[in-house]
């Protein structure tokens, strides 16, 4: 079992938001708290310690006290590239991925992936309707791969995490939890669920 100390949790906060408008969704709020704080929160019980990929408004993300790392390739080049710069600043041997518009994750991501990780170097949640690549624990080794598959200008993750041992963990019981606040919309309908604080019940 892969103790807590050994992983850093990285949220994923470095898109473009085309689909809120082109907002930073960090920033983005429900139940009056910015989104990043939700998944920091969610977070930080997980994991030993924590890094912020993100490419805009980065001393407003330092705020946290935690490191913020940007993209090394330029214009977006999507989430791998904010996974590459926190495995290039992580002293773990894990990285816990999460995206920043999954507010709701559930308490028990980290020890979920981390029981099927003896066998695999990437371990990605599956919701029971789809897979959630960018909710998943990677190992930092892959760092010189992955730098070697940005370089190429692939893109998929998938495509990635295919040149290396993965497997899924099901989280059909937590499906709610991975719901992705990308729309303008998706944040009223969150805001409008039980609670009136996008809190799904546990």
């Amino acid at each position: 079992m892969i103790a807590t100390a050994e992983i850093t949790g990285v949220v994923l906060a470095g898109g473009r938001g085309q689909r809120m408008g082109g907002e930073d969704k960090g920033w983005v709020e429900l139940a009056q708290r910015p989104l990043i704080e939700h998944v920091l929160a969610r977070l930080r019980p997980q994991v030993g310690a924590l890094v912020i990929s993100a490419n805009r408004h980065l001393s407003r993300y330092r705020g946290f006290g935690v490191p913020v790392v940007e993209d090394g390739v330029p214009d977006f080049p999507g989430p791998l590239a904010g996974a590459h710069a926190a495995m290039r600043v992580a002293t773990t041997p894990w990285l816990l991925l999460a995206p920043v518009d999954t507010p709701e994750l559930p308490p028990d991501l980290c020890r979920r992936l981390a029981q099927a990780a003896a066998q695999a170097d990437i371990v990605v949640v599956h919701d029971g309707e789809r897979l959630q690549p960018l909710t998943a624990l990677v190992r930092t080794s892959l760092e010189a791969d992955l730098a070697r598959w940005l370089e190429s200008g692939a893109g998929r993750v998938l495509d990635f995490y295919q040149r290396h041992r993965w497997c899924q963990v099901d989280f059909t019981d937590r499906r709610a939890s991975f719901a992705n606040l990308n729309t303008p919309q998706e944040r009223e309908r969150a805001e409008r669920s039980p609670g009136g604080d996008g809190e799904s019940e546990r």
